[in-house]
C-alpha cells in the first residue's frame, strides 16, 4: 500500500482530490502513468457515497485514476483507466467483488524494486507492533517474483505464511515447491484461500436474512456450491489447509454445508479449516464449528471501526452478535484475531482492546455478553495463532524448546485499566532470538 496514494480517513471527495494530487507531485508521477489511491470508506464522507467517474473526470482528465475501498471489495476508476481496461461500465465507474478483482489485475504491476522497498517498510511495519509471523493472505501468480526476489535477497527478518488464491495455487506451488512443506528463508505457504462473500460495512456480505432498510436484499455470494466444494476438496486432497473469507451467515452456511459434504464424500478429513472474518455467525452456526473443527479468525476490531454503521446496516440486536467470541470460547472453540491489513493498521494490541471493550467509535457497547477477559483474548493472538498455522510446538507460548519470539511491552497488559490497552507500547520484538525492533 506505500505504493499507492494513501485516502485513509478522508473525509470528502475534494480530500480524496487533494490526497491524490499530492502523492502525484510527491512521486513524480508522469501523466500517462496510473495513481492509485487506497482506503476511502463513502461510509464517513461527506457525501455519503462512493465516488464516482465524473467526479475523477473532472479532477483528472488525463490521469488514469483507479481508488480503492478500504474494505479491498469495491472502486472506483475514471474513464481513462476504464478506456485503458477495456470495461465498459454503466455504474459511473464503480466496480464491486469478483468484477472489481478481476479488472484491477490488468493494471501493470510496479517495477521489482519498488515493490522491495515498499515489502521492507512492511516489515518494519509489522515489526513495530510486536507481529513475528505475517500472512499473506491471498497470494496472486503476478506477486511471485516479487516473492522470488524477497526470498533471494534474504529480507525476510520475520516468518512469512502464503496462501494462494485457489485459482492460482496450482501455478504458485509449481513455483515455489520448495516451500510448501516449511519454512526456508523464513517464508512458506499454507494452503489455499478462497473468498465466498463481500464485506458488512459495504453490504455485500451474505446474510441469510435482509438488510435492515430492505425487505430483499441479503448480499451476495461469490462463489457457486460447486466451486466451494472443489475447492475444499482439492485442498484435502493435497493436504493444505484452506481458508476461506466469510462475513456473513449466509456466505457461513455455504462453507459450513461444503465442508459436511467434503467430509463424507472423502476419506480425508479436512484439516483445521479457517473461516476468515467470521463476523456474522448465527448461534446455530457454532456448533457446526465445533464439529467441523473450524477455527474462526474473527476481525473484531469491526466492532471499533464500524460498528456503528453495523448497526445502521443489521439493526441492534444483529450488530451486537458480530464477532460471536465469548460464544466460541464457551464452547471450547479454538478462535484467533487479525487486522486484514492494509484495512487497518496491525496493531495487536488494539485488537486485544477491541475483543475485551467491545466499545463503538460512539462508545456504544456492542455487545456486553461477547466481551472476553484479556487472558482470552491474548490467547487469540499467540497460542491460538500458533495452533491455526499448525505450529503450536514451535510458537505461540514461552515454553522450553520453542522459538525465542518475544515481545516487550511497557505496561503489564493482565493488570492494567483495560481502557489503557490500546495505549501500551511495544518496546522490543525479538524473532528467533534476534531483535527486530526496538523503540
Amino acid at each position: 500500500s506505500f505504493l499507492e496514494a494513501n485516502l485513509e480517513n478522508t473525509n470528502s471527495f475534494d480530500e480524496i482530490e487533494a490526497r491524490l494530487n499530492q502523492f502525484r507531485k510527491e512521486n513524480q508521477i508522469r501523466e500517462d502513468d496510473w495513481i492509485v489511491g487506497n482506503g476511502y470508506d463513502h461510509n464517513v464522507l461527506k457525501e455519503k457515497t462512493h465516488p464516482t467517474k465524473n467526479f475523477l473526470d473532472q479532477a483528472f482528465p488525463n490521469q488514469k485514476i483507479l481508488i480503492k475501498h478500504i474494505s479491498g471489495h469495491f472502486g472506483v476508476l475514471n474513464t481513462k483507466a476504464l478506456e485503458e481496461l477495456g470495461i465498459m461500465n454503466d455504474k459511473n465507474g464503480y466496480l464491486e467483488e469478483n468484477e472489481f478483482v478481476k479488472e484491477i489485475r490488468k493494471i501493470p504491476m510496479p517495477s521489482i524494486e519498488k515493490y522491495l522497498a515498499s515489502y521492507r517498510k512492511a516489515l518494519a511495519i509489522y515489526a513495530s507492533y510486536g507481529i513475528t509471523t505475517i500472512q499473506e493472505g491471498m497470494m496472486l501468480k503476478e506477486m511471485v517474483p516479487l516473492y522470488q526476489e524477497l526470498i533471494k535477497s534474504h529480507m525476510l527478518n520475520l516468518d512469512v505464511v502464503g496462501y494462494p488464491s485457489i485459482q492460482d495455487g496450482d501455478d504458485i506451488y509449481n513455483v515455489l515447491s520448495e516451500y510448501q512443506d516449511d519454512y526456508k528463508d523464513n517464508f512458506r505457504l499454507g494452503g489455499y484461500k478462497i473468498i465466498l462473500d463481500g464485506s458488512p460495512q459495504g453490504r455485500t456480505a451474505w446474510m441469510l436474512t435482509p438488510y435492515q432498510d430492505s425487505e430483499e436484499y441479503c448480499g451476495y455470494g461469490s462463489m457457486t456450491d460447486e466451486e466451494v466444494y472443489q475447492a475444499i476438496l482439492k485442498a484435502t486432497i493435497e493436504h493444505r489447509q484452506i481458508l476461506a473469507h466469510c462475513n456473513g451467515d449466509r456466505a457461513a452456511k455455504q462453507y459450513i454445508d461444503m465442508l459436511y459434504q467434503v467430509n463424507k464424500m472423502s476419506p480425508n478429513k479436512v484439516d483445521r479449516p479457517v473461516m476468515i472474518h467470521a463476523q456474522l455467525l448465527n448461534v446455530n452456526q457454532i456448533e457446526d464449528l465445533k464439529k467441523l473443527g473450524i477455527i474462526p479468525s474473527f476481525f473484531v476490531a469491526h466492532c471499533f471501526h464500524w460498528g456503528d454503521i453495523h448497526i445502521k446496516n443489521f439493526g441492534f440486536e444483529r450488530a451486537q452478535k458480530i464477532s460471536p467470541v465469548k460464544e466460541c470460547i464457551d464452547k471450547n472453540i479454538i478462535y484467533t484475531f487479525h487486522q486484514d491489513t492494509p484495512v487497518i493498521k496491525p496493531n495487536m494490541l488494539e485488537t486485544i482492546w477491541c475483543a475485551v471493550t467491545r466499545i463503538t467509535k460512539s462508545g456504544i457497547v456492542l455487545g456486553e455478553d461477547e466481551k472476553i477477559s484479556v487472558y482470552d483474548a491474548l490467547k487469540g493472538v499467540t497460542i491460538n495463532a500458533a495452533i491455526q498455522y499448525g505450529e503450536e510446538k514451535r510458537k505461540g507460548s514461552i515454553e522450553i524448546g520453542k522459538l525465542a519470539n518475544f515481545v516487550i511491552i511497557n505496561a503489564d497488559i493482565l493488570n492494567i485499566d483495560v481502557n489503557q490497552i490500546r495505549n501500551i507500547e511495544i518496546l522490543e520484538t525479538i524473532h528467533k532470538g534476534k531483535t527486530i525492533y526496538k523503540k
